[in-house]
């Protein structure tokens, strides 16, 4: 978007950005792959073709099924969007603030782009400070909502903000997922974890130069390139605990 809401503007680029971006991808000589086939070799040692890259999208923006799937499929890059159903079916509600969504009837028109859908939760909550029961439902409602809405199964996962720990990762497994993507904004490898895959953040500061760095296996300008796995630094952890408590005395907060 030109104009986006104020909460999500820092991870927000413009059509003009995007495709700039895309273009770097294309440029790169990288062979893009849906989540599945990344997982595919992390779970089971499945071949994958030469320099592959992953592009994926959360929550389920109304720009999603529209000018973005048609910005990839003009260059056959597939990719894999993380969907929020709370936020985009009629007469639920999400954590989310507001901001222009698809609707879950889109979610099809998705995957005839070329797009793998996957599971983002129900209302986007910090998965990491809910209790059991709560973080049970938030898995697997929204895994049958679209499995419902889409006719087969649903097997990957986004957790919100990439907020995990050790017994969020066990609850997806149990829920039926294949894998989980989290955040970290580092490269991901042929060791990474499948329940704790790292991505890089897009951010609106981030040019086509950046995405080309990327590319090539580098750093985008003025940043650090981590390789994961890794493990989580003490800061995270103790990030974690403040935002539980937190959370036991308000509730379920916004992963954002």
């Amino acid at each position: 978007m030109d104009d986006p809401p104020g909460w999500i503007a820092e991870f927000t680029v413009t059509p003009r950005d995007f495709a700039a971006h895309l273009d770097a991808v294309v440029a790169s000589g990288r062979t893009p792959v849906p989540v599945s086939t990344l997982v595919g070799h992390l779970a089971r040692g499945t071949p994958l073709p030469p320099r592959p890259v992953v592009l994926t999208f959360d929550d389920g923006f109304a720009d999603l099924p529209g000018p973005t799937a048609e910005a990839l499929a003009a260059r056959a890059l597939p990719a894999t969007a993380y969907l929020t159903t709370g936020a985009i079916t009629p007469g639920r509600g999400s954590l989310l603030p507001p901001a222009p969504m698809m609707a879950l009837a889109q979610a099809a028109a998705l995957e005839s782009y070329g797009v793998e859908v996957g599971a983002h939760t129900v209302t986007h909550p910090q998965l990491d400070t809910l209790r059991a029961p709560v973080l049970r439902r938030e898995l697997r409602a929204s895994k049958e909502v679209l499995e419902d809405a889409l006719g087969h199964e649903v097997a990957h996962l986004a957790y919100p903000h990439g907020y995990n720990s050790r017994a969020v990762r066990r609850a997806a497994e149990d829920a039926g997922y294949a894998s989980a993507v989290a955040v970290r904004h580092a490269l991901s490898s042929g060791r990474d974890e499948v329940y704790r895959i790292a991505r890089l953040i897009v951010r609106r500061t981030h040019t086509a130069a950046d995405v080309a760095a990327w590319m090539a296996g580098g750093a985008a300008a003025g940043e650090r390139a981590r390789v994961a796995p890794y493990r989580d630094s003490p800061a995270t952890f103790g990030w974690r605990l403040y935002r539980g408590a937190r959370a036991r005395v308000k509730g379920p907060e916004f992963a954002g």
